[in-house]
């Protein structure tokens, strides 16, 4: 159960959601019409291009799946735990990001399926790297899993048992930032096009030179959970 929350998880899974937000709806208003931020609508149209036998898009969509797992995969190697402490190698991580982010706006620019991948690899990556606080499962690249634990929260409201409203509240935190992304992405890409990514990777870059800052004025790496 969450008891406590530090300021910077509060402000870094909304700022993150934020970010995941932003590249979700240029995916999706870009020449492929491609979610990034996560696979399940992905592998359900990998599913129907093997089925049909389309070997262009079951590549294009294989590239991309492979290149989010491969962005998890990397957070893995660089932080090394699933688990939120303060200490961890997450500005290193959130600076790949916002590279990854960077090099992907030239391969959008001339349509190429590469610049995709360089942003679902950035989005694994993120994905990856905020895993668990005090026990409770923090994603901020996609929001079944906050939709769920919102009605799950209901439910027990609605049955009189004890919910932690904390829970609830980062739950709103993460909807709220990743609709907030959408939102400014879906703004500002008929005039930037596919140069709004630069927007997220600086506020990546950001948050990332944030949390080093927050780290160094908090002196010894340790564990935040209560």
């Amino acid at each position: 159960m969450i008891t406590r929350l530090p300021t910077w998880v509060w402000l870094g899974a909304a700022s993150l959601a934020m970010v995941a937000g932003m590249v979700n709806v240029v995916g999706y208003l870009g020449f492929e019409h491609q979610a990034i931020t996560h696979l399940t609508g992905t592998t359900s149209l990998l599913g129907a291009s093997l089925a049909h036998g389309d070997l262009r898009a079951s590549t294009h969509l294989l590239l991309i799946v492979f290149a989010f797992v491969g962005g998890a995969v990397l957070s893995g190697a660089i932080i090394q735990d699933s688990t939120l402490r303060l200490g961890r190698r997450y500005g290193v991580a959130l600076a790949i990001e916002a590279g990854l982010l960077v090099a992907a706006v030239p391969l959008f620019e001339r349509q190429q399926i590469a610049g995709a991948a360089l942003a679902a690899m950035a989005c694994g990556l993120q994905n990856a790297m905020t895993a668990t606080y005090s026990g409770a499962l923090v994603r901020t690249s996609h929001l079944t899993g906050m939709f769920t634990d919102l009605g799950v929260f209901l439910g027990h409201r609605l049955r009189g048992v004890p919910a932690e409203p904390r829970r609830l509240w980062l739950c709103l935190a993460i909807i709220g930032g990743f609709l907030l992304g959408g939102i400014v992405g879906a703004l500002l890409f008929p005039h930037l096009s596919y140069r709004t990514l630069y927007v997220p990777a600086a506020l990546t870059g950001t948050a990332g030179l944030a949390y080093v800052a927050y780290r160094l004025h908090r002196g010894p790496a340790g564990t935040l959970s209560p």
